[in-house]
């Protein structure tokens, strides 16, 4: 009795790990050139990168409808140009990204282990509060929960509500997600990202120490 439900479920695997494998090709490319431009390029370049990245993003989005992770990566990508060119300028690009990543939730909640939750809750976070722009402290803590429900040993969630906890006067709370974000296990084809981020959380957490926290 069991031999079909087997092979059905084999069957089943076979077929979630190939549309991995596809959903990878689709949007790996986006993520090893976005990591460059972050952490390789200096700041002054990064504004007009992330611009002609995510025209590509855009491409690989418009070219497959109803994918979620392709949505993703275009949110990530512009919201990446909005924090390089700052200011009130940058508004648009965030309502742009935050339509993308809402989007995309639509699809699928649990795409990307949750990184659409991670990305509109750090844009919650970041954009200035009404009556310049939409950002909501209770709206990021929010979302940042809900990502880290669908990823919680994930480096990304960890890192970006600590940095949130950070910012909001918490620092012994605030490491120890960053200290959860530092121990999170690697992503294959994301070296240059992990490695990035890593450096980024050492550094937060070094302030922390600083301030005799």
């Amino acid at each position: 009795m069991l031999r079909p439900f087997l092979a059905a479920a084999a069957l089943c695997f076979g077929l979630s790990a190939a549309a991995a494998d596809a959903t990878d090709e689709l949007i790996r490319p986006i993520q090893q050139r976005w990591a460059e431009i972050k952490y390789r390029l200096p700041p002054r370049e990064q504004a007009e990168r992330y611009r002609e990245l995510a025209e590509q993003a855009h491409r690989v989005s418009a070219a497959n409808p109803n994918h979620a992770p392709a949505l993703i990566w275009e949110g990530i990508v512009i919201s990446s140009e909005a924090g390089a060119r700052g200011g009130l300028g940058a508004l648009s690009l965030a309502k742009e990204a935050r339509r993308l990543l809402e989007e995309s939730l639509k699809l699928d909640e649990g795409a990307l282990d949750g990184s659409a939750y991670t990305s509109l809750a750090t844009l919650y976070a970041r954009v200035p509060h009404w009556p310049l722009g939409f950002g909501d402290r209770e709206r990021a803590e929010e979302l940042f929960r809900k990502a880290l429900a669908l990823n919680p040993g994930g480096i990304d969630p960890n890192f970006f509500y600590g940095e949130y906890l950070l910012d909001q006067g918490k620092p012994q709370a605030g490491r120890a997600f960053l200290e959860k974000a530092l121990a999170a296990p690697p992503r294959p084809g994301r070296e240059l990202a992990d490695q990035g981020r890593r450096e980024e959380i050492r550094a937060l957490l070094s302030r922390i120490g600083g301030e005799g926290n």
